[in-house]
């Protein structure tokens, strides 16, 4: 647990994704999109995968992959994201993480 946590908040963007994930694909562009380059780390890639889902799981997310942290919050996953997008609140959460054009 002590990983995910520090993990989720080495840089201000943190997905925890699946490499075969199409709804983990369509965050990451999205992101790309809006000028941020999140940390991503692949699950399904990782030794240490399993036990960082069920830390996850302890941290209060049980939804599928994403698993979205922004400034060391966990948000939620792409239904979060998206809702968020949409509503105009997803910008101004990820403003202070947007790499310079």
């Amino acid at each position: 647990m002590d990983k995910v946590t520090r993990l989720a908040s080495e840089k201000g963007v943190v997905l925890f994704s699946k490499s075969s994930c199409c709804m983990c694909y369509a965050v990451k562009i999205l992101f790309q999109e809006l000028g941020v380059s999140p940390i991503v780390h692949e699950l399904d890639q990782d030794p240490e995968g399993w036990e960082m889902e069920k830390a996850l799981m302890r941290l209060g997310y049980n939804g599928p992959v994403p698993v979205i942290f922004i400034g060391g919050k966990l948000v939620g996953s792409t239904n979060e994201i998206m809702s968020l997008h949409l509503s105009r609140g997803l910008m101004p959460m990820l403003k202070p993480y947007q790499t310079l054009c």
